[in-house]
């Protein structure tokens, strides 16, 4: 029996409540050694030690972290979709066994990207003085590529392609969909900026943090891939109702003349 009234909106609030951690903490459990290797850089002292953490991030996030990010947005595009009771623990796994080589190998492709650009970011930030206003290019590329990894996911979950063609078309969503694109970095950015605003808000990161960052980033997605639909649908239909017309006009010309004069069309 559905309870209603604010006793209703109360259970509601602690059933996403209990969602949100759930996934939250299977993917942070997933990602332990990502987490392991990530954390010191909290506490690192000096450049070489920030450096040499991030490279073995690297190498680990697509074994681990990306795997664990998929299965997330698997979850996350049950809830957008409207299956909001869908069991955690079943979907969460399926998706992680599912998309594990597919993350993987956008993982690594992804890593080496981020790479590459965070050392050109920080040679230019740090090293090349006058220079320095190109690292603001550098960073607005980073963010381009974070979104473009958040959709990645999004159509990993959602489509059944191959590894290539995610990443083509991740990418082409994000430069497409500038306004999507810019809502998902504003809201995520959002999150996360209150997530590590301060120590009594850290809480949220082993609770909501990435459950959050994935219930925005799939519903920004679903919207692109809603109004693409629309648009597909509403261009099959004109090119149908063009071709009906094309036959009725082959078939006027095809049938006798009637004893009016005009053609008949049964």
């Amino acid at each position: 029996m559905e309870m209603k009234g604010m006793m209703g909106g109360f259970y509601k609030i602690s059933e996403w409540i209990m969602r949100l951690s759930v996934t939250n903490i299977l993917w942070l459990i997933c990602s332990i050694p990502f987490v392991f290797v990530l954390l010191p850089i909290l506490f690192a002292e000096t450049t070489d030690q920030v450096t040499s953490n991030l490279i073995i991030a690297a190498i680990i996030a697509p074994f681990t972290l990306f795997p664990a990010t998929a299965a997330l947005f698997g979850v996350a595009r049950k809830w957008v979709m409207g299956e909001v009771d869908a069991p955690l623990l079943k979907t969460f796994f399926k998706n992680y066994k599912e998309s594990y080589v597919q993350a993987m190998v956008g993982g690594l492709l992804y890593a080496v990207l981020f790479a590459i650009l965070i050392v050109d970011f920080r040679v230019y930030l740090v090293k090349l003085g006058s220079m320095g206003i190109v690292s603001y290019l550098f960073l607005a590329l980073i963010v381009l590529v974070g979104v473009s990894l958040l959709n990645f996911f999004s159509m990993l979950v959602h489509y059944h392609m191959k590894t290539f063609q995610l990443l083509k078309n991740a990418l082409l969503i994000t430069i497409g969909r500038p306004l999507r694109s810019l809502s998902t970095v504003v809201m995520c950015g959002v999150v996360i900026f209150i997530s590590f605003s301060s120590p009594k808000l850290m809480f949220l990161v082993p609770f909501f943090t990435m459950s959050l960052v994935g219930v925005i980033a799939f519903w920004n997605f679903y919207g692109i891939y809603t109004k693409l639909q629309m648009q597909a649908e509403k261009a099959a239909e004109a090119a149908a109702e063009e071709e009906r017309k094309r036959l009725e006009e082959d078939a006027a010309i095809m049938l006798p003349n009637t004893e009016d004069g005009h053609t008949t069309i049964k």
